[in-house]
């Protein structure tokens, strides 16, 4: 998106996000910092207002899904096949709900799943330390395995506040003939 909010109490790092967002600039034309144009213009500002009385409720509701996810898959036995996300004591507000597919069948079962009107998403398909803009940092692919397998086995299943128990049902039961069948097909290759 196009627009944010940094919530803090410590004035100092208000001060410094405050320099960000204006291109650096502490004074006009005077820029201690490299900053950005993070500025959030008057209609952003006035969608963000309307939309933050719904905040709470939204978490809520993706906390909640989050929850619903772990038990289906839980009661599905679908944990030898995949990762679910570290459960958090804190306020996590699940904005990605990232399962990690363990093997190198991530991109078959987000092919699965699309095929069967389930929408996912792959963040960060590229490691950083593998993007053009640090090539010049000379590392290798093997320099950070874990990033890179990460970056392999990561599939986000559609979490967003409105999502149904229904809809979740079919999804992870979708997910569990993925490997139902996969678990077939490799029993045949093999017996």
């Amino acid at each position: 998106g196009d627009a944010g909010m940094v919530v803090t109490n410590d004035e100092t790092f208000a001060e410094r996000l405050r320099m960000l967002r204006n291109h650096g600039s502490q004074a006009r034309y005077h820029h201690p910092l490299i900053g950005g144009n993070f500025r959030l213009d008057a209609i952003h500002a006035a969608i963000l207002r309307t939309k933050l009385v719904h905040l709470d409720r939204w978490t809520s509701q993706r906390q909640a899904n989050a929850e619903r996810y772990r038990q289906l898959f839980v009661n599905q036995d679908l944990l030898d096949y995949l990762d679910l996300p570290v459960e958090h004591a804190d306020r996590h507000i699940y904005n990605q709900f990232v399962i990690r597919v363990n093997g190198s069948q991530r991109d078959m079962l987000k092919a699965f799943l699309s095929d069967r009107g389930v929408t996912t998403a792959v963040y960060y398909p590229i490691p950083l330390h593998l993007q053009a803009c640090f090539a010049s940092l000379g590392h290798q692919p093997g320099a950070f395995p874990e990033s890179e397998r990460a970056a392999a086995q990561t599939l986000a299943l559609p979490i967003y506040p409105e999502l149904t128990a229904g809809q979740q049902e079919y999804v992870v039961a979708t997910i569990g003939s993925f490997f139902q069948s996969n678990d077939s097909t490799m029993a045949s290759a093999t017996g």
